[in-house]
């Protein structure tokens, strides 16, 4: 087994990563809405390709997302591109192209049978990402029997010997999860929420004590972050930002105080977006937050974050205060 060392990902290589949920187009999950709307897939591809050309290395996809169109449109763009690029994808749920439905493998997500399906599907995905390997390979079930999981262990550092994937992570915001995995050398990885307005102080805590690499979902809080909407916005009843969830966790506390966060995440002439990616970038060594792009566009503004760096620690102080709190 490597050395986990092996797996720890440098800024220097890409401090921001691609998030390609968004390209995946219209899907559901256990038949609610789970996409972001009708996509041009054309229109992804030159995403894809701008974030490449801006810098970008890091692509994070699962075989959800589109129920395999994620991966697909991925594979397709980069192309020869790929030994450059570390690329990340995500397993655990059973596809049903037909329906363009996602579900699991057994009545209840949490004791879901994943562990007879992993080799099964890490194949496909590789097919579809045009790559004999996956660089880290994510469990996407966030919520999951703890016995279970540890069965799953070993297929997947099976699948690292065999390599079909360098390392292993877990999606989820579960930090007594995120923990089960740490005595393997093969895992990686842990993707969870992080934004400044959705802080993750005990999970920050546990990827830096232990060596992981922190993948940084919702850092634009699902665009919430990016000045781009407000509290009377609307989205297309295919949208999963209509979910009460996403409401609860992102829209209402995001908007209630991007007011009074906008000039000091905009200081310098930074973005709202780029401001809220310094401040990612600014909470660990360890982060790379993998921003939503749909578009041509958002990839060159993200991407222009790199070239302003983390926030200095003054910054960070006022931030705090305005949250009135310390780092959460």
């Amino acid at each position: 087994m490597m050395n986990r060392e092996m797996h720890v990902l440098k800024r220097t290589t890409s401090a921001l990563g691609m998030g390609c949920w968004a390209v995946g187009g219209e899907w559901t999950i256990f038949g609610a809405p789970a996409g972001w709307g009708k996509t041009d897939d054309a229109e992804s591809i030159r995403a894809i390709e701008a974030a490449y050309d801006s810098g970008i290395r890091l692509f994070d996809t699962a075989a959800n997302y589109g129920v395999g169109l994620s991966e697909e449109l991925l594979g397709k763009a980069l192309g020869g591109k790929r030994r450059e690029c570390v690329i990340s994808t995500k397993f655990g749920f059973k596809l049903e192209h037909e329906s363009k439905n996602v579900s699991t493998y057994g009545e209840r997500m949490e004791t879901s049978d994943v562990k007879t399906h992993i080799k099964r599907d890490c194949e496909e995905s590789l097919k579809r990402l045009k790559t004999d390997y996956i660089d880290v390979y994510f469990f996407h079930i966030w919520d999951y029997d703890k016995t279970l999981a540890q069965e799953l262990v070993r297929v997947l550092e099976d699948l690292v010997s065999e390599g079909k994937i360098r390392s292993f992570g877990w999606s989820t915001d579960d930090v007594e999860l995120a923990s089960l995995w740490t005595k393997s050398a093969g895992y990686s990885s842990v993707q969870f929420n992080l934004n400044v307005s959705f802080a993750a102080d005990e999970m920050l805590g546990l990827i830096d004590r232990e060596g992981l690499n922190g993948f940084n979902r919702a850092p634009l809080a699902m665009g919430f972050l990016t000045g781009k909407y407000n509290q009377d916005s609307v989205f297309s009843a295919t949208d999963n930002r209509n979910s009460e969830w996403v409401k609860d966790t992102f829209r209402k506390p995001v908007l209630s105080r991007i007011d009074s966060l906008k000039e000091v995440l905009t200081s310098g002439g930074r973005t709202l977006a780029q401001g809220s990616l310094s401040w990612i970038w600014a909470k660990s060594p360890n982060t790379f937050p993998i921003p939503g792009i749909r578009t041509e566009a958002q990839a060159k503004e993200n991407a222009r974050a790199m070239e302003f760096g983390p926030f200095s620690d003054a910054h960070m102080r006022q931030i705090d205060e305005i949250l009135g709190c310390t780092g959460s």
